[in-house]
């Protein structure tokens, strides 16, 4: 009777990825915990709150990479496109251009960028490293060439205050029902690329193409179609994260984005995700952001020096790294005991 109780329990920690993703929680409780120890403010509503907006942008931009890093390839181009997202809505709400209309030219010109980064890289077969850090300079240079190599004025001067304060409200600074709207944007896009990548024929796809491309192919996966698909998703994500940053500032600045790929390869990697592909949970990765966000929000708050909070951040990835390979190596030791 035991025995049969313990069997979903058993289930649940057998899907893939999900051990890795439960230590990241586990994880984000202690290092809240410890900080709050610290200082107690860690601890309250204003600071929650605010943590919850600011992982916000690591948790959506770490979806995206998380799709690659499941199909083992990366996007280096997806901070930039961050930046472009926000020049160029920016810059055409700075000329009148309604927001909705500014936004959807932005989300175009971001999807553009994934369909080249899906043709490199799934097409043409260029190394995704290669490939996206090409795109990474040339959506960079766009973002600076749309509004003449400098920032934008502020939004509100071509669309009129209450136009402006209501873009920043949607994306920023407002709440809904006492939560930032930021942080129910980032949920909804969690919901529905979790929905995708778990429940859809391409969440399956982007999972089998990752663990071994060639028995992918041979089960008759197009692999052109997946990657592309997960390049589109980048793209998307930073799209979003390119509105939220031209909402919390007010404006267009030519570097918004600035190292946003790093910041989505550790949400992604310390959640769990595998960066040799075919394994990991969004589950994860909503962890991973938090705990990156915990730890600069705590370190921040007990006066740590930024260069300290750098080096911690870059001893866990280091740390998640290792773990999975280590586990991937007793894994295949196991599966050979058992042949």
């Amino acid at each position: 009777m035991q025995a049969k109780r313990l069997n979903p329990l058993r289930r649940f920690f057998a899907i893939r990825g999900m051990v890795s993703a439960m230590i990241a929680f586990a994880a984000l409780i202690v290092i809240y915990i410890v900080f709050g120890l610290r200082e107690p403010n860690v601890f309250s509503a204003t600071n929650v709150q605010n943590l919850l907006r600011s992982m916000s942008k690591y948790l959506i931009i770490g979806i995206g990479q998380s799709y690659l890093l499941i199909t083992g390839n990366i996007d280096l181009s997806l901070g930039s496109v961050v930046g472009m997202s926000a020049m160029i809505s920016a810059t055409m709400m700075t000329h009148g251009v309604h927001p909705l209309l500014a936004a959807l030219v932005a989300l175009i010109a971001c999807l553009m960028i994934g369909l080249i980064n899906g043709l490199l890289v799934g097409k043409a077969q260029l190394p995704p490293f290669i490939a996206t850090l090409g795109t990474m300079f040339t959506a960079r240079g766009i973002g600076y060439m749309i509004n003449g190599n400098r920032n934008t004025d502020a939004i509100a001067s071509g669309i009129g205050k209450e136009a402006g304060d209501a873009f920043q409200n949607v994306f920023y600074y407002g709440k809904t029902l006492g939560v930032f709207n930021t942080f129910l944007v980032a949920v909804a896009v969690f919901i529905v690329f979790f929905f995708l990548l778990s429940k859809t024929r391409t969440g399956r796809h982007i999972y089998a193409i990752g663990s071994n491309v060639d028995a992918a192919k041979l089960s008759g996966v197009s692999v052109f179609a997946t990657t592309t698909k997960a390049y589109m998703v980048s793209a998307f994500c930073a799209f979003v994260v390119g509105l939220i940053l031209c909402a919390q500032a007010g404006m267009g600045n030519m570097e918004a984005g600035n190292t946003y790929e790093m910041y989505a390869v550790a949400a992604g990697v310390i959640g769990g995700i595998s960066p040799l592909g075919g394994t990991g949970l969004l589950l994860g990765t909503f962890a991973g952001a938090a705990v990156w966000q915990t730890l600069e929000n705590g370190l921040n708050m007990i006066g740590a020096q930024v260069g300290l909070q750098r080096i911690v951040i870059g001893v866990i990835v280091v740390f998640s790294v290792l773990l999975d390979v280590v586990v991937r190596r007793g894994t295949r030791r196991r599966n050979k005991l058992n042949l």
